[in-house]
């Protein structure tokens, strides 16, 4: 369905405004969906991030500030959703010997677990942007990519 008919907005200033709203309105679209999948394991979008984060630097633990400039939402609150992914047993703090100011955060098995339950879900989600073909695809991310240059 077109922007216009989702939104009720027959007209936009420009094209650069239609894109830059259709950008958000989609963002939140897929946002949405992806919640709804999550929900499933008991994890919000930022707790989900935090874990692929980690499991992409597994074994190796990450400081909570090398957390934070990896996160897809910079505004979320990194300490607080580590608490939450430590409290069910889906990641690990760690004061670290050399310094006691140091804090180091791996991924559990069962976070590493959950993450795999989560991918084999992840078919359907990807289903949805089935309507584009692959060579689309990269275009689409190298027109966002371009955008944030």
């Amino acid at each position: 369905m077109k922007l216009e008919e989702e939104i009720k907005q027959k007209k936009f200033k420009s094209e650069h405004e239609r894109a830059a709203i259709n950008i958000i309105f989609t963002s939140s679209w897929l946002r949405n969906l992806n919640s709804g999948n999550l929900k499933k394991h008991d994890l919000t979008p930022e707790q989900f991030n935090v874990l692929r984060i980690l499991r992409g630097s597994y074994p190796t633990p990450l400081m909570l500030a090398d957390i934070t400039c990896r996160m897809l939402d910079k505004s979320s609150n990194a300490t607080r959703l580590v608490e939450k992914l430590r409290l069910k047993g889906l990641v690990e703090r760690e004061v670290c010997e050399h310094s006691r100011r140091q804090v180091d955060i791996s991924i559990t098995e069962k976070g590493l677990s959950v993450l795999t339950a989560i991918d084999n879900d992840m078919g359907d989600w990807e289903e949805l942007l089935k309507h584009i073909t692959t060579a689309e695809a990269a275009e689409l991310s190298r027109i966002l990519d371009k955008l944030r240059e």
